[in-house]
């Protein structure tokens, strides 16, 4: 734990920001105006268990007692339980005749030429999928009325059934609720939890919006149960969304299918705040971690949204952060596969046993090539609090070594397998990297690279080399802007509305009443908890196609200009656009926020540009394949205006940074590493 965490007198209360992740968790604290950092190892068996240990130490810290913290969390919980499977047994009640759209699905085979793909079982199986005969046509014109006798029926065979949750989700609900009205309070009676499809998303498109109610009712008992223990601890919880906004306990709860990208959420949030503070808009996030990598891009206009994500295979249509995943991170395990070549990933050592260095396994990591490659400085981790046990590290990438031997038919040497294993994980990050830049049309030397988490310094260089960015920007605590970005965002309340209107004179008064509806709710909502008018902010936006086309593009002119804008995004995104084709509405969004009280800028001080710093000293690594002296700093003595001499290697509590020879790095003014790549 990192040391000299007591701060001045005790406040009446403490803003906590907590982020689970697979090998440590992350908490920040301020009070006072000041900001406490401190890493636990996670507890995979039952997160909560670090967590409380971490609001114990802070409540011990700083005399706030543990009733009084305010904690927002990002959490893991349910992605990991829908990864893993390991939710709640879940019915599904929909219209009759459609019992099988989870199964039917959109007939996409999930890789084009492997004709024996197999796609993710779907999480309700055959008996548990239950028809009501009803029908509302998509104007909302009532066809079939549910029959009573049908639904009492219906309430005795889920009873029999014994499932702990139920997603209802009928067709075209979304334009007339009243049928899902009526099942729903039927099946109250059976006192568990319910999600209804037309109170978590209310828009067309069958089968991705009964793949997201299922989704939540899958979560919800399991949700619940972990909120209700994190409860014991603090009265006062929030929880991160995948949208980059936080929510109460309750609402999360609730809706847990809105936290399944949490903790990636809350890492781009931290990422955006940290780039403008040094002036960057345009950047790539690189948040590597213990067990996985996650990237995303973004602009001018901050964060990238997307309602087409897809988490272990099952679509998840409500508002999420567009962030790209891959199984790649300090404890992504290396091994040689069936047929000869070196992997890494995507299983990983997690937290328990953990890389080999941790003591406890001889498992080759990534963590452990760095180590054997001198990465980090001799200073272990955690401030040097984490003792790396390197012998252990050299013995297991030594038996990686003598299985590539094998294979190479020469010897392979303990600091060759090192290499290879960061070569391969470089090589699964870059590809990442690309998918959601160079892929996309983005010409990534107009970006700047900016790493997290604990791994994200140490192949930030080398990924930015590959890619042609040409700067970095490694933030101050770098391995905990995650928790920092939890902390500091905003509650929000994402609504959608499906309307399917030709844009045309006079759509502008029907889209204007749909908007104001929706910001009524959340203007009410938000100051339930606490939010007064003044401290809220409502963006409306807009889902767009050209009429026939399959999908849409998201826009925020939402005035007499939106088809002009409309036109201009999708020549940005497909390269072309048809201007005299009709242009379709399909679903208006709004995204309210309580603004939440901002962290202070905390600015570095001014030094005299120089390059050497007080307390750097020289240790062997090596660069390339070869030994190299490398300088290593203390981040907490580099002054603003500092240049560093390179190669070299900065460490701090929470994360290392390795500076590869042709870089140039200084300090700037808000404590940033700016490293400019030639």
């Amino acid at each position: 734990m990192k040391r000299n965490l007591r701060l001045p007198p005790a406040p009446a209360t403490c803003r906590v920001g907590v982020d689970t992740g697979g090998t440590f968790t992350d908490f920040v604290f301020e009070t006072n105006g000041q900001l406490g950092i401190f890493k636990l190892a996670s507890t995979p068996s039952d997160p909560s268990l670090a967590i409380a240990a971490g609001l114990q130490t802070i409540s011990e810290k700083t005399g706030v007692s543990l009733k009084s913290l305010e904690v927002v969390h990002g959490t893991t919980v349910g992605t990991n339980a829908l990864l893993e499977r390991r939710g709640a047994r879940t019915a599904l009640v929909t219209t009759r005749g459609f019992e099988d759209v989870l199964v039917i699905g959109r007939q996409a085979r999930p890789e084009l030429y492997n004709l024996d793909a197999v796609r993710p079982a779907a999480l309700v199986p055959d008996d548990l999928r239950f028809g009501v005969r009803e029908r509302v046509t998509s104007s909302g014109e009532e066809l079939h009325a549910p029959d009573a006798a049908e639904v009492s029926a219906l309430v005795r065979r889920i009873r029999r059934a014994k499932v702990d949750s139920v997603a209802i989700c009928l067709l075209f609900s979304f334009v007339d609720t009243s049928h899902e009205e009526q099942i729903a309070r039927a099946l109250s009676v059976l006192n568990i939890p319910l999600s209804v499809s037309h109170k978590i998303l209310p828009e067309y498109r069958e089968f991705e919006r009964t793949s997201t109610v299922t989704i939540n009712a899958y979560l919800q008992p399991l949700m619940g149960i972990y909120l209700k223990r994190l409860a014991t601890n603090t009265s006062r919880l929030r929880v991160m969304q995948s949208s980059g906004g936080s929510i109460s306990a309750s609402a999360a709860a609730d809706e847990p299918v809105r936290t399944i990208l949490s903790g990636p959420a809350g890492g781009v949030v931290g990422a955006l705040r940290a780039a403008r503070s040094a002036g960057f808009e345009k950047i790539i996030t690189f948040d590597m971690g213990g067990t996985s990598t996650d990237v995303a891009l973004c602009q001018r206009d901050g964060l990238r949204m997307t309602n087409e994500a897809a988490v272990a295979g099952l679509p998840v249509a409500v508002s999420v952060m567009d962030i790209h995943t891959v199984g790649a991170g300090g404890g992504s395990i290396a091994r040689v596969d069936e047929g000869g070549s070196l992997r890494v990933g995507p299983a990983s050592a997690g937290a328990d046993p953990g890389p080999a260095c941790y003591g406890h396994s001889f498992l080759p990591t990534v963590t452990d090539a760095h180590l054997l490659l001198g990465h980090f400085g001799g200073a272990g981790l955690l401030g040097g609090d984490f003792v790396l046990d390197e012998e252990r590290s050299r013995k297991a990438l030594g038996q990686l070594a003598r299985e590539m031997s094998k294979e190479a038919r020469r010897n392979v040497t303990a600091i060759e397998s090192a290499q290879g294993v960061l070569s391969v994980a470089n090589t699964n990050m870059e590809r990442a990297l690309r998918r959601i830049s160079v892929e996309r049309g983005y010409d990534s030397r107009e970006f700047a690279l900016l790493p997290f988490g604990g791994a994200g310094g140490l192949h930030a260089v080398d990924l930015a080399r590959a890619l042609r960015i040409p700067r970095i920007i490694v933030p101050n605590s770098a391995g905990a802007l995650s928790a920092i970005g939890v902390l500091t965002a905003d509650v929000v309340k994402d609504q959608s509305r499906t309307t399917m209107l030709d844009f045309s004179p006079g759509v502008e008064r029907k889209l204007n009443k749909t908007f104001k509806e929706m910001e009524r709710a959340a203007t009410n909502a938000l100051r339930r908890e606490g939010f007064p008018t003044a401290k809220q902010k409502h963006q409306r936006s807009l889902a767009v196609r050209y009429k026939g086309q399959s999908f849409e593009l998201d826009i925020k002119d939402t005035g007499a200009g939106l088809a002009a804008s409309f036109h201009r995004a999708h020549r940005e995104r497909y390269g072309y656009a048809q201007e005299s084709s009709i242009v379709e509405i399909v679903s208006a969004r709004v995204r309210s926020s309580g603004i939440v009280e901002k962290l202070a800028e905390r600015r570095s001080r001014a030094g005299r540009q120089r390059l050497f710093a007080k307390g750097a000293r020289n240790v062997p690594a090596y660069f390339d394949g070869k030994k190299l002296s490398v300088t290593v700093y203390q981040r907490e003595e580099l002054s603003a205006g500092t240049q560093l001499r390179t190669p070299c290697i900065v460490t701090e509590y929470s994360s290392t940074t390795v500076i590869p020879p042709g870089a140039t790095t200084e300090i700037d003014g808000y404590g940033n590493l700016i490293i400019q790549l030639t």
